[in-house]
């Protein structure tokens, strides 16, 4: 029984062993498949501008060039004076939009997770309901809105716009960490001598801190990659962010592939930057906010 019951026990590790080695053979896949085009981006970046239109296409440049960085980031001239603009117009945009979702969903995820009131779940998943729809289907009620409201050619009309969508899926997110935060605590803060507020405050917000960067960096991100209502909303120069702006590297005869790739390369730090340096709380967030204890 005992040889029988240690073939059983190896075998049962083989199959263990076989499955890891499949998911990493399936990470590798996954990590060559999202590195590749960014690898592919930042070598067209440093090419010439005749390099970067040869076919076949070469991976490595014979003469690598830093060239379109210089263009883009030099305010002395005209190119880099619209990149570094849309920079900051799009910095500005995101982090506003970021700053007034965290203020929003904190407080609305905490009155969802603790208070009990009349139509609480209907109210709960009507917040819900606008991610069942494509954003397109908002495009031109929201121009009427944004036009009636005198905000086109703003970036006041993209911010109310990035909260709108913003907005359900950061609720969602901290309502499920806020769950997960045991109401003992503030109870026992409030037999202590605190009030409601004082008890939020000092227990469950440093509790909280990991789900409130998880929808900040949701709310950041999804503020600084969206196009298609900053291309419907903005038309000056001045205001164009940069998911509209570096569409200006097109032109109707000849495209610039490097300085294209150099600014889409730029565009992406600090979005990779961000979520390098706060992954561990998102990760810790998603987890907590989903399981129930």
């Amino acid at each position: 029984m005992s040889s029988v019951g240690n073939a059983v026990t190896r075998r049962g590790r083989k199959g263990v062993d076989g499955w890891r080695w499949a998911g990493r053979i399936f990470l590798l896949i996954m990590v060559l498949y999202t590195a590749l085009p960014m690898a592919w981006m930042l070598l067209t970046s440093i090419k010439s501008g005749f390099a970067a239109t040869q076919f076949p296409p070469q991976w490595w440049p014979s003469e690598p060039t830093l060239a379109s960085y210089q263009k883009l980031l030099d305010p002395q001239n005209s190119v880099g004076q619209d990149f570094l603009r849309f920079f900051w117009n799009s910095f500005f945009v995101s982090t506003v939009t970021t700053a007034l979702a965290v203020a929003v969903a904190v407080p609305a995820a905490y009155a969802f997770s603790r208070f009990r009131f009349p139509g609480r779940q209907f109210l709960f998943f009507s917040v819900l309901l606008r991610n069942m729809f494509p954003a397109v289907i908002f495009l031109v009620p929201l121009f009427i809105l944004m036009r009636w409201l005198g905000l086109v050619n703003t970036h006041g009309s993209l911010i109310l716009t990035y909260l709108t969508f913003g907005l359900p899926l950061a609720i969602w997110l901290l309502k499920g960490f806020y769950d997960n935060i045991p109401v003992q605590l503030e109870q026992a803060a409030r037999i202590d001598g605190a009030t409601r507020f004082q008890a939020f405050l000092l227990i469950v917000m440093p509790l909280s801190v990991p789900g409130i960067i998880a929808t900040a960096i949701y709310s950041f991100i999804g503020a600084w990659n969206e196009y298609i209502y900053a291309a419907t909303f903005l038309t000056k120069n001045d205001q164009l962010t940069l998911p509209v702006g570096i569409q200006r590297f097109f032109s109707e005869n000849t495209t610039d592939f490097p300085g294209l790739m150099a600014a889409s390369f730029l565009m992406s730090v600090p979005v990779v930057v961000l979520f390098l340096v706060l992954q561990k709380y998102f990760v810790r967030a998603l987890t907590e906010g989903a399981v129930k204890h």
